[in-house]
């Protein structure tokens, strides 16, 4: 027996119709929507299950992801049921919390079982620290279970993101999903395919994920003198021109994406942290590359499984998606194209949660503008 899935697609203010999508059939529940459709509580009523056993998980995103098609308005709607895996759901809000580290401790303890083998991260994208929470996840998860996620989407508006387990979405939620099993296989890649450009900086002057030097420069200003005209269209056209930040004392390389600027400080604020003595380069689009990130990192799921994935779960970036724009499809394409028959789902993202594919560790980070893949078999 395989993991059932059933996936249905209905339009802002439609009612579900049960007898087309049951969600208490389902163990679990996957819903992705825009964040205005998520803010009409009494829409969202009818899809909160009459059984507590039954979980249904509503995120809000910058576009919505069903097999190969791509959608801005309609809700995607993704049952799955598991054979041989339990599952636990753990929550919280960011403002029931000191920050975003000790929010990861909390939910990853709260999961700890010697069956546990995998967490699924929804959260909060736009108040919450997602760097800060990923460090938090892997301080307390032992080496043997993974992790993958992301961040929660409003469009490319930046505003406000909602996200909600068994209830009506609020701000400020992160839900925590553990796999519990000895018959599930679990496959993970993230890849990016933007080219770097320009000299490597050093970053001089930062706190948490706000940069304010490079190279004991305003680093603002220095961006700006790299997007010329396009720097009138700030934060938005920053999608199109991430930092690659390699951290201190390693070799590994995270995309990290802007989320606001602030005149008045002349800072940046990212996605995920920028520390001090990290080395930083900018960053560019190439849509062949983009699309050919999006294949590779389908076929490094496959490298995790002995027989063909079953789920697969695409969390991509919101610049991927203004990238691509018109042929956004083409990488939910590519990715079907190497996973062979398999039920995707997902949406775009302020954030990707995933161990690196560039690193030897199992201990997952925090990506921006990356394709990341999740892939399930139960055996």
């Amino acid at each position: 027996m395989a993991i059932t899935t059933q996936q249905t697609t209905i339009l802002k203010n439609e009612n579900l119709n049960s007898e087309q999508f049951n969600i208490d059939k389902h163990q679990l529940t996957l819903i992705f929507g825009s964040r205005y459709t998520f803010e009409d509580e009494n829409f969202c009523q009818q899809f909160v299950p009459s059984s507590p056993d039954k979980h249904v998980i509503m995120c809000s995103t910058s576009g919505q992801i069903a097999d190969t098609l791509v959608y801005d308005e309609e809700l995607v709607l993704t049952g799955i049921s598991f054979e041989h895996t339990d599952l636990k759901i753990a929550k919280t809000n960011i403002t029931d919390q000191k920050n975003s580290y000790q929010a990861g401790q909390q939910l990853a303890g709260e999961l700890l079982d010697e069956r546990l083998v995998h967490v699924l991260i929804f959260s909060d994208g736009n108040i919450v620290n997602g760097g800060e929470l990923v460090n938090g996840l892997n301080k307390i998860l032992p080496k043997n279970v993974t992790f993958t996620g992301g961040m929660a989407g409003d469009a490319a508006r930046f505003e406000r993101t909602l996200v909600a387990h068994n209830e009506i979405p609020s701000a400020g939620n992160i839900i925590a999903i553990g796999l519990y099993s000895d018959k599930l296989e679990i496959g993970y890649a993230s890849n990016g395919g933007f080219d770097p450009f320009g000299p490597y900086r050093k970053i001089t002057k930062a706190e948490g994920n706000v940069l304010y030097e490079l190279d004991g420069k305003n680093a603002l200003s220095l961006y700006k003198e790299y997007l010329g005209d396009l720097a009138n269209e700030l934060p938005g056209s920053a999608l199109f021109f991430p930092l690659s930040v390699t951290m201190p004392d390693s070799q590994t390389s995270l995309v990290r994406t802007i989320l606001s600027v602030d005149e008045a400080t002349n800072s940046m604020t990212f996605a995920g942290d920028v520390p001090e003595g990290a080395k930083a380069r900018l960053m560019r689009s190439n849509i062949e590359h983009v699309v050919d990130a999006a294949e590779d990192a389908a076929k490094g799921c496959l490298e995790f499984h002995n027989t063909s994935p079953q789920l697969a779960l695409l969390i991509s970036c919101v610049g991927r998606k203004l990238i691509l724009d018109q042929r956004v499809e083409e990488e939910t394409e590519a990715v079907k194209d190497m996973l062979g028959n398999v039920t995707l789902t997902g949406f775009y993202s302020y954030g990707e949660i995933c161990p690196s594919s560039n690193s030897k560790s199992v201990y997952a980070d925090l990506h921006n503008q990356t394709m990341t893949i999740t892939t399930f078999t139960e055996l």
